[in-house]
């Protein structure tokens, strides 16, 4: 089996990726990564009596602009490294995840509730990675100044992906100075990499392509097809066995997305605002997924006004998310809903999707314009 590096120079020399200075430094952590972890990352005999596993291998923290590569190495160095179990997660679900357990535990009124959660992630992962982490709320940050040091003394590896460099996370937020171990923690025991090269992969993937498509139809849908392979590098002659998902929402349901990969989702706007949905489900979808490809939207007006409201509700937690939408519709935003009830509320939900097909709506990151809580 070829080492990590070695594959990351081959895609290089194939012309699958270009040359990048910032890309290869983090290659090479994830690289040493790799062969620190199938030598010697797994659990000890000692740990089943101790309930602490070996030294965990020293981690890695890749932040900066959107499109630089930090998911696609991530997703990379979790493929490639031979370990078990392993888990990818994106850092939202994760949370929703550690706050149901915390609740669980905190029914049972044993005592501090964040060490069996502690115990219960790191048995389920050696090598734990998280896509996107942000923090945005006192509740988080006060969770993970704990937990974080936790899961690392029970052996856990973490590779995580942010936009933010670890002394700007929770930046001005409520209480900071308790999340302030956490920052020490991620500085002491992983390698903090910084990706902030001078090519945003995603916008380049797009390659100037329109995001808004008028009318719906097989060009439209033709065109929305070429960005989401040309997002994904998924090869097109397999488009039959593109992989979908279900997410979990708000409240212990979940929302099954016909296409999910890389964090671009692709659905139909019947799927999504004719059917019963609300900003659960929406918040689901932004926080989750940096690109939503949406197809089938229809003019709007008061014959419609349940599916326009949900529309409504979409576009302003992909807005406020700052994911990027790519759309096939029957009229172009500032004439989606022009007559009758609700015209006029419309123009604000027409004015963001005018906004959101700037090229400086597209060059900001994912989830950065959330405020700190």
């Amino acid at each position: 089996m070829i080492s990590l590096l070695s594959r990351y120079q081959q895609m290089v020399a194939a012309g699958e990726l270009k040359p990048d200075e910032d890309q290869r430094r983090a290659v090479t952590q994830l690289d040493r990564l790799e062969r620190d972890m199938e030598r010697g990352g797994k659990p000890s005999l000692w740990s089943r009596f101790t309930r602490r596993r070996t030294e965990p291998v020293r981690g890695v923290y890749m932040w900066g602009g959107v499109g630089r590569g930090k998911s696609m190495l991530m997703d990379l160095a979790f493929e490639e490294i031979d370990v078990s179990p392993k888990r990818r997660v994106h850092f939202h679900e994760f949370m929703l995840e550690v706050h149901e357990r915390l609740r669980i535990e905190r029914g049972r009124e044993k005592g501090d509730p964040i060490p069996p959660v502690a115990e219960a992630v790191a048995s389920g992962a050696c090598l734990l990675a998280f896509d996107e982490m942000v923090i945005n709320n006192s509740a988080d940050a006060m969770i993970l100044s704990r937990l974080f040091g936790q899961l690392l003394d029970r052996g856990v590896t973490v590779v995580t992906t942010s936009n933010r460099a670890p002394r700007d996370l929770y930046k001005d937020g409520l209480n900071r100075e308790h999340f302030l171990p956490f920052i020490d923690l991620v500085e002491q025991r992983l390698e903090v990499v910084c990706l902030n090269g001078p090519t945003d992969y995603r916008l380049e993937r797009l390659g100037g392509m329109a995001t808004w498509h008028v009318p719906n139809g097989p060009e439209a849908t033709l065109r929305l097809s070429q960005a989401f392979f040309r997002l994904t590098d998924y090869p097109v002659e397999d488009r039959g066995n593109v992989p979908n998902e279900a997410i979990p929402v708000q409240g212990g349901r979940t929302l099954h997305v016909p296409k999910s990969l890389k964090g671009v989702a692709v659905f139909s706007f019947k799927r999504l605002c004719a059917e019963a949905r609300g900003a659960p489900d929406y918040l689901a979808i932004a926080r989750r997924y940096h690109t939503v490809i949406l197809v089938g939207i229809p003019k709007l007006g008061p014959e419609n006004r349940n599916e326009a409201a949900r529309f409504v509700t979409l576009i302003d937690a992909l807005y406020e998310h700052k994911v990027k939408l790519l759309a096939a519709a029957d009229a172009e935003p500032g004439q989606l809903y022009t007559q009758g009830t609700g015209a006029f509320e419309f123009e604000r939900t027409a004015s963001r999707l005018m906004e959101m097909q700037s090229r400086d709506y597209l060059a900001t990151g994912h989830g950065l314009e959330q405020l700190a809580a």
